[in-house]
């Protein structure tokens, strides 16, 4: 069922003002909104999707720290105002319920997720707007905290310019570093999150209003090739693979940055799976013969 659909990846400031963006591009795509300035790039191995003739992996994928990895959305930020920590999350919601096509064993699953991957993560996939999100700060798998001058962010986006690629490595730039030594930031990414599961530590930390965040999100578990999520086995539990393709509603996967204390947004990427050529027609005339049911129910 999956090879009937292709993955068209779009991006933007909030849920409707999107614009297609690059896979397996190294160069950004810059967002620019009332409440931050983002550049955003997504890497998926074995991509099919648009635009036609894209590449199909990233030299992404063959660094020793990505090997194993499926995707990555790697972003910069620069907030226009003070964030709370405790405020800032990172995840996925929905505009429709997804509750009755939710897997056999999910609950089972989504425990394994917050237990083995992120203990952070909270949210409600059973209500009409299903979301689950965490705390960027104990969420992200690379965190480097950027400067607050205008030349120096200039001076390191120069930098990063010049690379054929650029990987993110958790740590800071400029005097950045002053703010990982000033908030006692472990210095690797899995002791970073594990410090920000503490409610206090979240509260006490402030993405600051013109200073540069450099993140990076990735795992080996969603494979949008085969459109499944493969969980990993632990001791005497076994890995499992849900065929996602198999209990799609039709829904976009969005990945949202957003300031929960508002509700509002600083960007969203969507994942939206369409239908190949020929295979449209098929779904529409789907839909027209289930609207003619239900107009004779």
């Amino acid at each position: 069922m999956a090879d009937k659909y292709i993955l068209n990846v779009t991006a933007g400031p909030n849920y409707t003002d999107q614009k297609p963006i690059p896979v397996n591009s190294e160069k950004p795509t810059h967002i620019d909104s009332a409440k931050c300035s983002a550049n955003i790039t997504a890497r998926v191995q074995n991509y099919r999707g648009l635009p036609e003739g894209s590449p199909k992996t990233s030299p992404y994928f063959d660094h020793p720290q990505h090997k194993s990895d499926l995707y990555s959305l790697a972003f910069t930020f620069t907030p226009k105002e003070d964030i709370s920590g405790h405020d800032l999350v990172f995840g996925n919601d929905f505009d429709h319920p997804i509750r009755d096509k939710l897997p056999p064993g999910f609950n089972q699953a989504f425990n394994l997720v917050k237990w083995f991957i992120d203990p952070g993560l909270y949210g409600d996939v059973y209500s009409d707007e299903p979301y689950l999100y965490g705390p960027l700060l104990s969420s992200i798998n690379t965190l480097r905290i950027g400067p607050k001058d205008d030349k120096t962010q200039e001076s390191v986006e120069e930098e990063r310019a010049n690379q054929e690629l650029v990987v993110f490595e958790e740590g800071a730039d400029g005097d950045g570093e002053e703010v990982r030594k000033e908030k006692s930031l472990p210095d690797t990414g899995a002791a970073r999150k594990k410090h920000f599961l503490t409610e206090n530590n979240l509260q006490n930390f402030t993405f600051e209003k013109g200073r540069e965040y450099s993140n990076d999100f990735f795992n080996p578990y969603l494979d949008f090739n085969d459109f499944a999520l493969r969980l990993p086995g632990y001791g005497m539990i076994p890995g499992i693979t849900i065929p996602i393709i198999s209990f799609w509603d039709g829904q976009p996967l969005r990945y949202v940055l957003k300031n929960r204390a508002t509700d509002e947004t600083l960007f969203v990427v969507v994942f939206t799976l369409q239908p190949k050529d020929g295979e449209a027609a098929k779904e529409e005339s789907k839909k027209e013969d289930k609207e003619n049911n239900d107009d004779l129910d």
